[in-house]
């Protein structure tokens, strides 16, 4: 619930509520907010358990689509690309290709395999000569 509050942030509300509540009026009132907080947590846990008695089966194809869209609103770019490109295999990412856990001894550049090095040679861009301009493509832009 207090997610996104950090700690600097809750201490200034405490402060605040020492300062417009008092000291003697601010136990009573966190303990007050304490109980409507639990009340609310008992009352919306029975409303779920209700709903999964009353329609059975048909609760867990309603709480699908939400879990899938849970899903997606975590999703990265490089968890996309692993989840839909590589089948789940991450070791591109990690550099771990043999299967076993990475090693936390440091940078480590990244792996390329020979193969892939000694197969495609240097890419050489073609000069321009003085005064000519390179080439425009206007879809690009």
């Amino acid at each position: 619930m207090f997610g996104n509050i950090g700690w600097g942030e809750f201490g200034i509300l405490i402060i605040a509520a020492l300062v417009i509540l008092g000291p003697e009026r601010l136990p009573g009132a966190m303990s007050w907010v304490s109980k409507s907080l639990r009340q609310v947590r008992d009352y919306a846990a029975g409303a779920q358990q209700q709903l999964k008695d009353e329609l059975g089966p048909e609760f867990d194809d309603l709480r699908k689509p939400l879990a899938d869209l849970q899903q997606l609103r975590g999703m990265s770019p490089q968890a996309m690309i692993t989840k839909h490109l590589l089948d789940g295999d991450d070791s591109l990412f990690t550099g771990n290709f043999d299967g076993s856990a990475p090693s936390s001894s440091g940078p480590q550049p990244p792996s390329v395999t020979p193969a892939v090095t000694q197969a495609q040679p240097p890419r050489e861009e073609p000069q321009l000569g003085i005064g000519e301009r390179p080439p425009y493509d206007l879809d690009a832009t």
